[in-house]
């Protein structure tokens, strides 16, 4: 059996995305779904690294990128736990996700307050 998940980018003129829709047939998601940003991670083990694709268009807004990569890293936790039954590691890098949006909301304050 296979399935597939469809990620549709559409560019501006500079290159840089200007929409991002997606689909998922098999996982309940048939009609397009818009996004602001994606990021996608790949494991290649024959060459043992990481390959990432990160994407997000103007509309992305500073503080929807703090949210996402608050909630990214919060996540990632979760799927740590579930593949390796680290519960210290997890929680250290749910801990992490806090203390980062912290952080990122009072960079932002004080952005705002210049």
């Amino acid at each position: 059996m296979k399935s597939n998940i469809n990620i549709e980018v559409e560019l501006a003129e500079d290159k840089m995305p200007e929409s991002i829709k997606w689909t998922a047939p098999d996982g309940g998601v048939p009609d397009p779904q818009q996004a602001k940003a994606i990021l996608l991670g790949l494991w290649d083990g024959n060459e043992k690294s990481a390959l990432r694709i990160d994407l997000w268009t103007s509309k992305m807004m500073v503080d929807e990128m703090n949210d996402f990569f608050y909630q990214t890293i919060f996540g990632m936790a979760d799927t740590y736990l579930r593949a390796t039954k680290n519960v210290e590691l997890s929680n250290e890098m749910k801990q992490f996700a806090k203390d980062f949006l912290k952080k990122a909301s009072d960079a932002m304050e004080q952005s705002e307050q210049k």
